[in-house]
């Protein structure tokens, strides 16, 4: 077999549903088979997927394994030459995996391939491309210089943001929401650290390939990462979770520096910890106490679909009582979608969510609209006819 497809799922089963879906037409003509293992969800998440998945692999564990250790589990279950990490708040462009199984195989020395991340307004996500956090590149980026210089080839190395976004690098650290990595590496370096609930275990990976003398590589193929659907980042188990990791990993990698490098750096992670603490503990004693203000920004819903489609979305938006309009289209008839409309637009007061008809545009064509579009407070949204659901990135419709 040529690729599995590894999903780790927990409480985003809309999301997970729309992640399958461009999955299946991704993997047209690829010999291939895709693993869901499911960390306990409490939204009937296995229920679904065994009544309306077909050749689908299920996993149902009866704990949160966490992130690393519920890979693993679907790992040791695969054979392939190739793995795929995806999470499943994603969406794959119908070209992405072909052209990311094709680089490798033309690059027998990468152990592993990341994509072109974009966040929900086509805009292009750092996380696509990283370095390692060295000492010194996680001091530049906690004290501010990785941004105020990002094409800084020694400040700004923790997103490599000196490197083009339209053709393939060489990075060090591959995000773990797209990770396709080579059997045989794998095999050699070993699967994700468990130690690592979640967050930390893809840079850890990442820098094993590396020590082994394989390559890491970015490449510019799309895909749409609502980042983290699942992950509460105000709550106080994020705070814990995500710095305990970085923990981890200076203790795994960086523990033999001497005191004089070692103790700052402890003391920084535990400084940014206790004031994410602090402002979590402080956001939430002054929402309990009526300080903040429950005003919300306004929302309007652009449609864009078959007509079929459309006449169902009117339905829904008067039934749900959306702001929205409707515009009958499609690749052929409507070629650019939403840029030719240029009278769309975002206030500081109002988003906008363009929702397609995925039945009459590709995924990644939605992709490609965006990202060469890019307008703040205009986000993606998708309407599935098949299901009848519209997904944003922080809202499910059904």
């Amino acid at each position: 077999m040529k690729l599995a497809v590894v999903i780790v799922s927990y409480n985003v089963r809309h999301y997970l549903q729309q992640c399958l879906d461009s999955l299946n037409r991704a993997l047209e003509g690829i010999d291939a088979e895709v693993c869901v293992i499911d960390n306990h969800s409490k939204d009937d998440t296995v229920r679904y997927l065994r009544r309306h998945a077909k050749g689908l692999r299920i996993i149902a564990s009866n704990v949160n394994n966490g992130f690393a250790k519920a890979n693993n589990i679907a790992i040791r279950q695969t054979k392939s030459e190739y793995v795929l990490l995806l999470n499943p708040d994603t969406i794959v462009g119908e070209s992405t995996i072909r052209e990311t199984l094709d680089f490798m195989d033309a690059h027998p020395e990468a152990g592993g391939v990341g994509v072109r991340m974009l966040k929900s307004d086509g805009s292009d996500a750092m996380e696509s491309r990283r370095g390692l956090p060295s000492p010194m590149t996680a001091f530049y980026k906690m004290c501010g210089l990785c941004a105020k210089y990002p094409k800084s080839h020694r400040f700004g190395k923790y997103y490599m943001s000196y490197l083009p976004w339209d053709k393939p690098e060489k990075i060090e650290v591959i995000s773990g929401a797209y990770c396709m990595l080579r059997r045989e590496a794998l095999d050699k370096v070993g699967l994700l650290d468990e130690e690592f609930f979640m967050y930390g275990e893809d840079i850890d990976l990442s820098y094993r390939l590396l020590k082994w003398g394989f390559e890491n590589w970015y490449v510019p193929s799309k895909i749409l990462h609502y980042k983290g659907e699942s992950t509460h980042k105000s709550s106080f188990r994020y705070v814990h979770v995500f710095y305990e990791a970085m923990l981890i990993f200076f203790r795994k990698h960086y523990g033999h520096l001497s005191f004089c490098i070692n103790m700052p750096i402890k003391f920084a992670i535990y400084l940014k910890a206790s004031l994410a603490l602090l402002k979590t503990s402080s956001q939430q004693a002054r929402k309990m106490m009526g300080f903040v203000s429950k005003k919300r920004k306004s929302v309007q819903y652009v449609f864009i679909g078959t007509a079929a489609s459309i006449k169902r979305c009117k339905a829904k938006a008067r039934e749900t009582g959306l702001d929205a309009r409707f515009v009958t289209g499609d690749e052929q008839t409507m070629p650019q979608g939403h840029a030719a409309l240029t009278d769309i637009k975002a206030t500081a007061n109002k988003v906008v969510y363009v929702v397609y008809d995925i039945s009459a545009y590709k995924y990644e064509t939605v992709l490609n609209i965006f990202s060469g579009n890019v307008r703040q407070g205009i986000l993606i949204g998708t309407y599935n006819p098949k299901t009848n659901v519209i997904i944003t990135d922080n809202e499910i419709i059904d």
